[in-house]
């Protein structure tokens, strides 16, 4: 191929490039502002520190293929015979020094304001489960303190390919976490298990859970909306099946949500007391079986032995009745098998029991009353 040729197609595929630079949407490879002050404050200053790197980077390239192409030996360059410039020295190391100090004092203002999360107009205990989300609105009145669990929502069918996957999938859950907008929200981050890591990019907090030890963040989200995070943790077999949704409403929204959160945690408690039929037991053991349990013991009870020992036929969930309230209630230290008595109600903890001991053809015949687990509670 002659000179002109090459020439045009160099011409050509410069145009093509620059076409696809200027339509290319680097705004999706890009940190997002998300939807806080503090949020956009990262963003500033992550694009701030990114563009003295592009001009650095810029300036220090352009230096060095200029004097490799200008300075060469085939010119009849000759090297320079001085050792040292003091001068030189200094400018190089002085100009650092101003570049360093003139990112360090945002970063710190930024990194400083992240770690204010005093006079908090709501607190939320964020409580990492293998392998889903507990969350707690903690409140002076312990009667109107709201709790629950937040549980990945796509189905069995999508995640091994039998059905076609939705838009968000693998980022629902079946209880959003709700706060109002303009308001300051207090995350106190703890764990009950493993480390996990409590990541929502829209609000610039990530924090990891850690057993035994609680981690503060905070946000006020400016704009209603829901927003989307993942645990950033690797944590387990179902790491990837823990994602994280709040809901951003407006005051009055939020404060119609509370009430009817709280009134069916009254409700909840008020049936305790009552006599529940076996029927009414297994109906709601099922759904708790398959929020909380299945995950490690399969909707089908076999699990995933020996780390999740099967079901069915098990020493546990055909042997004594209190030996089967116990590691439900308890836990098994040691184990992948966490305490669920800080985690469900009486009426649940009765009704999944129940259903252990009497599903997948272990037909036990027997059940446990709400009212007697919660007397093992010590009436909580």
């Amino acid at each position: 191929m002659d000179r002109a040729k090459q020439s045009k197609w160099l011409v050509a595929l410069s145009l093509l490039m620059s076409t696809s630079l200027v339509s290319a949407d680097w705004s999706a490879l890009n940190m997002r502002q998300g939807v806080t002050e503090i949020s956009r404050q990262v963003y500033d200053l992550h694009m701030m520190v990114l563009w003295v790197c592009v001009v650095i980077g810029i300036i220090v390239f352009s230096i060095m293929i200029y004097s490799m192409l200008v300075h060469r030996k085939s010119l009849g360059a000759v090297p320079a015979t001085f050792h040292h410039s003091t001068t030189v020295e200094i400018i190089w190391t002085v100009l650092p020094i101003v570049i360093l100090i003139a990112m360090a004092i945002p970063a710190t203002t930024t990194l400083s304001a992240m770690y204010d999360a005093g006079e908090a107009d709501i607190d939320i205990e964020v409580r990492g489960l293998q392998w889903k989300w507990q969350y707690t609105y903690l409140n002076d009145d312990p009667a109107k303190e709201v709790k629950f669990i937040s549980s990945l929502l796509t189905p069995k069918d999508e995640i091994y390919n039998r059905a076609p996957k939705r838009e968000h999938y693998l980022l629902d859950v079946d209880n959003e976490l709700v706060i109002p907008i303009n308001k300051k929200i207090r995350f106190l981050i703890t764990s009950s298990d493993v480390i996990h890591s409590w990541w929502m990019p829209d609000f610039a907090v990530k924090k990891d859970a850690i057993p035994g030890f609680i981690h503060e963040s905070w946000a006020i989200v400016e704009t209603p909306g829901t927003y989307r995070g993942k645990c950033a943790e690797l944590c387990g077999k179902d790491h990837g099946f823990m994602p994280i949704v709040v809901r951003a409403v407006e005051q009055a929204e939020y404060d119609d949500w509370l009430v009817a959160k709280q009134q069916a945690a009254a409700d909840v408690f008020a049936i305790v007391g009552k006599e529940w039929s076996h029927e009414e037991l297994m109906v709601e053991g099922e759904k708790v079986y398959t929020q909380a349990c299945a995950v490690c013991h399969q909707s089908n009870g076999q699990g995933l032995p020996p780390a999740f020992p099967t079901l069915v036929g098990g020493a546990i969930t055909i042997g004594p009745m209190e030996g089967h309230i116990d590691i439900v209630v308890n836990g098994k230290a040691g184990t992948a098998m966490q305490a669920f008595g800080a985690q469900l109600n009486a009426a649940q903890l009765a009704a999944v029991i129940t259903y252990e001991r009497n599903a997948w053809g272990n037909d036990k015949g027997d059940s446990v009353q709400p009212k007697e687990i919660h007397a093992m509670l010590g009436g909580q």
